[in-house]
């Protein structure tokens, strides 16, 4: 039997109780004792072993020690005080506010650009309508497509922020997250639910991701910007391989290796094509019903591992580089209530598109699944509107379709669910406004990030020197293939340059304007991917011109068939022969 310790600790006329209650507690504790029980006998709880909480303060990278100082979402009092004073923020806040997707521009302008979050491109004509008021009541009445078939408008002086949050949220759209170290906006493909080649409609996908990502605060504090992408097969590409997610429907057929005949996701991880690389294939194939399970793993497995102490080494892509492919199976797994399918890397289950995707088939008219509507892409040059023109668009969408427009990653845009016996007087009411309907081997492929107009981080104009190539290049080359030709400021990459047929990365030279552009070639992506070769160095935008079309005439004369595109061009002679062969024209 237990002998007791010690008595009740503390007499009960010391801790203020009444003397019947100091009765009865003296019974209760005298009868524990007389039980051989005391209070020695219950030791405390054992102190849990420590966790560890990763990095030291001391190790952390500045952005994520201002994190800690003050989460960015709490930030927003701050925010609102700068607008009563118009007054500039405080340097910790700049980093802080592109949680609400607000980006100062200075050192080029003195406001913000707000970043959208429209989960796959979708957009409805009252949307567009009241972006539009918001753009020309505080902005510079321009909107702009970004790359990642969302919005960005710009120059919001700091005392109009909260209004321009208030509209945005005011009609079901999003800025929250748009920036920093979040989940960028998700991209699909822009015909999604009405393409007739698509093996499964990515939008229950997209749309249930979108809902978890702003319901939650986990996804709120990455150790680096994330990018997701769906792609359900289909005439036009989600470009899914570039991001730090791509999930791609594959059909699995009769097989010998036990799996249920079906539509499945083939996932690749590592996208990050501004660090020249590409997704890798993870060797998994996932059931539909898994694959958002599947998806909020990696992000935990990313949040887990990311490193925190090196910005330039934070991306998912070295997690993946640490971990090796099956090392991140194996962490995804235990975030996991099932274990994922593996194939092996020459597995004859890697099932592919049946068809060849079209080179800009983002522009156009084309049939859709639903019988007797086809969707209408148009092409804006480098992706910017005009408030006045996004209020018609959103006329004619609702006048010609169903009220939704849909943006791509090549910064155009589409209006779906149009009568057949409606489409050419669409088309032809689209390019009243400026807005092509007809492809063009040529113009239709441009794209072109911010440039240095609004970004401080951008070399050169990529948006105005893209509109002058295009008019130049359109007078003086007649293509019969498409080539992508795309226009990046800097080294970020925002439009890819590095998977163009032609890239060019924005860099300062010595000459008239001081802007420059080094020049790759042979980039693709899907079935072409491929990172471009950089082939001159330092061009100067005032012989841009001669020298793009000198490269385009090289390949016109030079090519071995008339079938040969300008990628299978590039890719099958040395830099030495290209060279020779663009100079020479």
């Amino acid at each position: 039997m237990m002998t007791a310790t010690l008595p009740f600790p503390a007499s009960p006329a010391n801790a203020g109780f009444s003397s019947e209650q100091q009765r009865y507690l003296e019974g209760f504790f005298a009868g524990i004792t007389a039980g051989g029980v005391s209070f020695g006998d219950l030791a405390p709880t054992p102190a849990a072993a420590p966790v560890p909480s990763g990095p030291s303060l001391d190790d952390l990278t500045k952005e994520e020690r201002i994190k800690r100082e003050l989460h960015p979402f709490d930030a927003i009092e701050n925010l609102v005080m700068d607008a009563r004073w118009n007054a500039k923020p405080e340097p910790e806040n700049v980093f802080r506010y592109k949680w609400n997707g607000l980006f100062w521009l200075n050192p080029v302008k003195d406001g913000y650009m707000c970043r959208l979050r429209i989960p796959g491109g979708v957009v409805k004509s009252y949307q567009l309508r009241e972006l539009a008021a918001i753009a020309r009541d505080l902005t510079t009445g321009y909107i702009q497509i970004t790359t990642r078939n969302n919005f960005q408008i710009r120059l919001i002086e700091p005392k109009d922020c909260p209004e321009v949050l208030r509209g945005i949220q005011g009609c079901g759209l999003h800025s929250k997250g748009a920036g920093a170290d979040n989940i960028r906006n998700i991209t699909m493909n822009p015909c999604a639910g009405y393409d007739p080649h698509e093996l499964i409609d990515v939008r229950p996908f997209m749309n249930e991701l979108a809902t978890l990502i702003i319901g939650s605060k986990e996804f709120y504090d990455l150790p680096r910007k994330f990018n997701i992408a769906y792609d359900g097969g289909g005439l036009i590409s989600s470009v899914e391989d570039t991001n730090d997610i791509g999930a791609s429907a594959v059909r699995i057929t009769e097989n010998g290796e036990g799996i249920e005949p079906g539509i499945y996701f083939r996932i690749a991880l590592g996208g990050v094509t501004g660090h020249q690389t590409f997704a890798s294939d993870w060797g998994v194939i996932v059931k539909p019903e898994q694959l958002n399970d599947v998806m909020v793993a990696l992000l935990r497995v990313f949040i887990e591992h990311g490193d925190r102490t090196n910005r330039k080494k934070a991306r998912f892509k070295y997690v993946v580089e640490d971990k090796g492919l099956d090392g991140v199976l194996v962490e995804a797994e235990k975030h996991l209530k099932f274990k994922l399918t593996r194939l092996g890397t020459n597995s004859p289950l890697q099932a592919k598109r049946s068809f060849s995707q079209q080179g800009h088939s983002h522009v156009g008219i084309y049939p859709q699944k639903q019988d007797g509507l086809v969707y209408v892409g148009a092409s804006v040059p480098v992706g910017q509107l005009t408030a006045k023109q996004m209020e018609r668009i959103a006329d004619l969408a609702e006048s010609y379709g169903s009220g939704e427009v849909r943006l791509t990653v090549w910064q155009n845009f589409i209006i779906p669910n149009v009568k057949t016996a409606y489409a050419a007087t669409l088309a032809k009411s689209l390019k009243k406004l400026g807005f092509h309907c007809e492809q063009s081997n040529l113009k239709s492929g441009f794209v072109a990030c911010t440039g240095n107009r609004y970004c401080k981080y951008a070399a050169a104009d990529t948006k105005g020197h893209a509109i002058a190539m295009m008019e130049y290049l359109d007078k003086r080359v007649k293509l019969d293939k498409p080539v992508n030709i795309h226009f990046t400021g800097c080294p970020h990459s925002c439009a890819q340059h590095f998977m163009g047929d032609i890239g060019l990365l924005g860099t300062k030279v010595k000459s008239e304007s001081g802007e420059g552009y080094h020049v790759t070639v042979g980039g693709g992506f899907g079935e072409n991917r491929k990172i471009g070769r950089q082939i001159f160095s330092g061009v100067p935008f005032e012989s841009l011109g001669t020298t793009l079309e000198a490269m385009l005439k090289g390949y016109l004369s030079g090519r071995s068939s008339p079938d040969e595109t300008f990628h299978s061009f590039c890719n099958q002679r040395t830099i030495g022969q290209l060279q020779e062969a663009f100079c020479a024209a």
